[in-house]
This record gives structure tokens, sequence and C-alpha cells, in this order.
């Protein structure tokens, strides 16, 4: 190209708004925002359009520049066509599209576990979700992995999506404050506002909350970790909910009754259609703990861990709706002092509530483990219209016996045990069995037991086949404990004699009803099945 040589060069020097067309080569220095311009000359020249073009200095907001950005999508193996045309791309400056999303950082967080992030977190949930109604300003907010102190509560407002790096990667954590803050955060509305002020001054209540592989801490045993107040249509996924209390200080800590997560509602404003899903509850008191009014709300696919008691919903006197629509379904129950769900007491109205699919290992046993003797069921349900189906429990039916894995309390409800047995109210059938009756047994057999803690009256219905006879009937027996009041009798129909004599009995003082049988030599043997009802 033909180098055009230029004897002086020339400059000019002002405010940035008052910039002139500079002639070709011309310098131009805007003094208030240091920014260093060049003219482009004329077309006659080359110039490929009439203007000034910027010559990039420290001052220079290269972010800003509107043709950089070009979505390309060269990894599929081909250009993307973003415009119209192949000719008109769709560009955007640099600025633009990485304000599509925000990082905690940016607004002053530094997440080493040691600053005190509370203000820079607030500030930007503030200036995100709160600061103006247009949902265009609405960004989620990345908190990358690291520990985020904090000394007072995280307001979490409408519509914000919050999401991190893994539950134990990207966590807020509040420092010890001897119980001077009651959670780690909490629900607000779009004026930030928190508890009864929720929704006054014409705010938005807290709404379509998000919050994602996030998790919440506190390493105060005196605090809790999560409020969800007068809020709807909220989900939490892949969240941590985490206390410093352990098997070896909950026997002692409970009655601090810290929560993982915790329920407020008023009567204008009631908690629905909120859902925890493959969360982790651990180190407080309880799980979950709420005498609240509550509408539709999902706990899914989570784990509670080294908790007092797991999900309890009505505990103490409930003086609204109190809970209803609650669901439990698919959890993980281990590591639990007493009950892993409790739905109700005798002093308030819980219904409406289900429990189904979940799995309870040690469970109300007082942490001696999932094979100790125990102190609770791991499901107890005080009101009506309640509900336990396909629940899985690593309890003996042994232990069942002193405490059942479901007790009902005679309220008018449902429940399954492993399977094994169904209980509506007070009505319990367990599930059909079978014995082999052995061909010439002189002895008194037992073929099954039943305990006196279970229920002192049962009745067994059987059906008893060996050989060519078949019998069928009703087994009635009658106890109170000592074997002097044992009483039992059998009423039964056959087409032609078993052979097969039954006999109850009880060895007082133990509480250990067995029912046995005899057979003479038929040279047959026999099958017994038999299925066992009572009512508590």
């Amino acid at each position: 190209m033909a180098i055009v040589q230029i004897s002086q060069i020339t400059n000019r020097k002002g405010l940035a708004v008052n910039l002139p067309q500079l002639a070709g080569a011309e310098l131009g220095w805007s003094t208030d925002t240091r920014q260093l311009w060049i003219g482009n000359g004329t077309l006659q020249d080359g110039a490929p359009v009439i203007g000034n073009t910027e010559i990039l200095t420290e001052f220079s907001d290269i972010l800003n520049f509107t043709t950089t950005y070009t979505y390309k999508g060269q990894a599929a193996g081909y250009t993307v066509q973003t415009g119209p045309t192949p000719g008109t791309p769709v560009t955007q400056s640099l600025q633009s599209w990485l304000d599509q999303f925000a990082s905690v950082k940016d607004f002053g967080a530094v997440g080493d576990g040691i600053t005190d992030d509370t203000a820079a977190i607030n500030r930007a949930l503030y200036q995100l979700y709160c600061r103006e109604v247009n949902p265009q300003i609405r960004r989620s907010l990345f908190f990358p992995a690291g520990v985020y102190v904090v000394s007072g509560t995280i307001n979490i407002p409408p519509y914000a999506m919050l999401y991190g790096e893994g539950v134990d990667s990207s966590v807020i954590q509040l420092v010890e404050n001897s119980g001077t803050v009651a959670y780690v955060a909490q629900t607000a509305d779009s004026l930030q506002q928190t508890g009864v002020n929720i929704g006054s001054n014409d705010a938005i209540p807290p709404q379509y909350i998000t919050i994602n592989n996030l998790g919440f801490q506190t390493v105060d045993p005196q605090s809790s970790i999560f409020l969800v107040g007068q809020a709807s249509n909220c989900r939490f996924q892949n969240v941590g909910f985490y206390g410093p209390l352990t098997t070896s200080t909950l026997p002692t800590d409970y009655t601090n009754a810290t929560v993982g997560a915790g329920f407020a509602s008023t009567n204008g404003l009631v908690c629905n259609q909120i859902v925890f899903d493959g969360c982790v509850f651990n180190g407080t008191v309880y799980g979950v703990d709420t005498g609240q009014e509550l509408q539709g709300i999902t706990f899914t696919n989570s784990t509670f861990n080294t908790l007092y008691q797991g999900v309890v919903l009505g505990n103490g006197t409930v003086s609204n709706g109190g809970p209803t629509g609650v669901r439990v379904v698919g959890n993980l129950f281990d590591n639990i002092y007493l009950e892993g769900i409790v739905f109700g007491s005798r002093s308030n109205n819980v219904q409406l509530n289900a429990s189904g699919h979940n799995i309870f290992y040690d469970v109300g046993n007082q942490f001696t483990g999932a094979t100790g003797i125990p102190y609770a069921p791991n499901i107890n349900i005080y009101n009506n219209n309640n509900l336990s189906i396909s629940d899985l429990f690593q309890r003996t039916p042994d232990f069942a016996t002193v405490y059942p894995c479901v007790q009902l309390n005679d309220s008018v409800s449902i429940a399954t045990t492993n399977g094994s047995q169904l209980t509506m109210g007070t009505y319990t059938r367990q599930s059909g069995a079978t014995f082999e009756i052995v061909n010439n047994t002189a002895a008194p057999t037992t073929i099954f037991t039943v305990s006196t803690l279970q229920t002192k009256v049962f009745n067994v219905n059987y059906t008893l086949v060996r050989g060519s006879a078949y019998q069928t009937g009703t087994m009635m027996v009658s106890s109170n404990g000592g074997s002097a009041d044992l009483n039992w009798s059998v009423d039964y129909t056959e087409n032609e004699s078993t052979g097969v004599n039954f006999l109850v009995s009880q060895a007082y003082p133990s509480s250990t009803i067995s029912v046995q049988y005899t057979s003479n030599d038929s040279g047959s043997p026999g099958t017994l099945d038999y299925s066992i009802t009572y009512l508590v």
C-alpha cells in the first residue's frame, strides 16, 4: 500500500460531547472521558466510512463496542445463521452479552470463608429483583464455588433465581451469633420486607423463587436455616440445609428447636406450591417443623439425616387451618432420634397429607442403629384423612410390635407397612402368609406368634389343604396378659377331616401368644394360608 507522508500531526482537545469530525489522521482528545480519537479520512482516501475511530487506552470501554460479539456455534461443524440472512448476522456488544448473567462477586461478595458478604449478597438481590419492577432487569444470580460468610439474614425477594456449583461447593454460611439471627435466609417481598410486613406498601409477595445447587449453613446451634414466609410457587432443587448438631449433641440440644426449613403464613398469604427436590436436611433439631397453614408443599428425592425429628407438621396447637396437601414422597430418613414423619397431634387438625415410597433406616431408635430398640414409631399420624402408602422400614416386625412402623393413634387414616400389613384407622389386616403342616406331628408346633403389646384380641382367617381334605375357618383369640385370661375358639367348615388340631397358648407373664398345631399320620403334609386381623 502507498504510504502518505504527513509533515505535521494535528490534534484537537475538548469535551467528548463537542468532538467534531476530525480530518484524516487528525487526533482528538476528550479531556473529560479521557478517550483518544483519530479521523478516518475521506472515502476518496480509501476510508470505509466517514467518521472517527477510537484508539484504545486504559479508559476505553471495550465491552461496549456494538459489533464485537456474534454467536457462531462453530463447534457443531458449521456457522450458525443468527440473522434473517447469512449476510446480516445478529451482533451485540460484549457488555450486553455478559449482562445476561450476574455473579454475586459482581456486587462485592468474596466467598473466601472469612469476609462478611451479607451486604454484598443483599445488595445484589435488591439491584437485580427489587430496584425496578421491569422484568428485564431480572438475572439469575450465580454463586461461584466458595463459602459466603454472613452475619445477618439474607432476604430473597420475588422472582429471584439463585444457583451455585453444588450444595457443598457454593455455601452461604451464618457465623456464630448466639441465636441473635433466627435464620440464615428467608423469603421477602419486592421491597425486601419480611415477616408480618410482607405485602404491605403495595409490595409483591414472595413468589416464583428458584434456588438450585446451593447450600445454606449455620455454625450457630441456636439458629435455623431457611424460613419460607407467605410464599407461593417456589422451588428448591439440590439445596442443602445444614446445621452444626450431631448425634452426640442432638439429645441435649433439641430444646433449641432449630429447623432446616420453616414456614410462616397469614390469612391472606398462605404458603402454597413449594417444592423441595433432591435437598439435604442435616444437623438441626427438625428437618421441617411447622404448624402453619400450608397448601400443596412437596418434599421429594431428599435426604433427612442427623436430626431429632424429620418432618413435623402441627407440632403443638395449630390456631389456623394447619398444614394440608403436604406430600413427603421418595425420601430417605436415617439417623433420626425420634419420628421421621409426624402428621399432627391430638390438639390440632392436620389432614390431607401423604407419605409414600420413603425408606426409613435408623429412625426412632435414639441413634442406637437401624436394628436397635425403638423408642418411637417411624411415622406418627394423629389426625384423620392422612396417608402412608408404600413406605419401607428397616425396623423388624419383632420391634414393630412395641412401636409400630406407622402409628395411627386411632385416626381415620390409612397406612401400609413394608407390604406386610394394611392399617385403616383402628383396623389392621396383615398380608396373607403360608405355613407348611408337617405330617404326623405329635408335639405342639408354633405356626406364628402375636404380641399382646400390639393387640390383645385378634382374628385369624385361614384355609387348610391336606391331601383331598379342605378346611376354612376363623380363629378368635382374646388375652388380657395372663394365662388364665386367654380365651380362644375356632369356627370352621371342611369337606372331610384334615387330621389337624389347633391350640393357642400364652405362658404368663410372657406377652407372646403362640398359635400352634398337631397333626395325625395321614401320609400327607398340608398347606395353611392365613391372615391376621385386629382392632386397636
